[in-house]
């Protein structure tokens, strides 16, 4: 399962995010701390079950109430991440930093509801992060989001059940 692995991972990420770069990436380092609160909301919700056979939280498509609150929620966390890098932190990369933060929170949100939406989400994420990543000299997390740009793509433009 992805989760246990993945609250490692970002502990390890917002540590490199914050105290290796320079200036940090604020908002990646902050995203990580949201990636660890949801990967154990996510963890909870994927193994919960109404009985035997049914998830309490189906796999499936949102509706158009979750899919405008998702695009709201989207737009809301770039304008106040990118609002509060712009007057609170020396960023040199704040558009791009607050543009892959609030996908992945979208993405991740999503992720942890079982939204199949979430995938698309990630895909514009990691698009927007590898550049900034490279751009950043961290070569390790720009080969990881091309990794990932590569499996997301993949399981939708390949047709791979999700």
């Amino acid at each position: 399962m992805v989760y246990p692995t993945g609250i490692i991972g970002v502990v390890l990420a917002a540590y490199v995010y914050f105290f290796q770069t320079n200036p940090p990436l604020y908002a990646d380092s902050l995203l990580n701390v949201y990636y660890f609160i949801m990967s154990v909301y996510g963890w909870y919700n994927w193994v919960q079950k109404k009985d035997d056979t049914h998830y309490t939280f189906p796999i499936s498509w949102c509706s158009k109430k979750e899919l405008g609150f998702g695009i709201g929620f989207f737009l809301f966390f770039w304008a106040v991440i990118y609002v509060v890098l712009i007057k609170l932190t020396n960023s040199n990369t704040p558009i791009l930093d607050s543009l892959v933060s609030a996908s992945a929170v979208t993405a991740m949100w999503w992720m942890a509801r079982r939204k199949i939406e979430n995938w698309i989400a990630w895909i514009f994420s990691n698009i927007i992060a590898i550049p900034l990543n490279f751009y950043k000299g961290l070569m390790l997390f720009t080969l990881m989001y091309v990794l990932f740009w590569y499996w997301h793509g993949g399981v939708i433009w390949n047709g791979r059940k999700i």
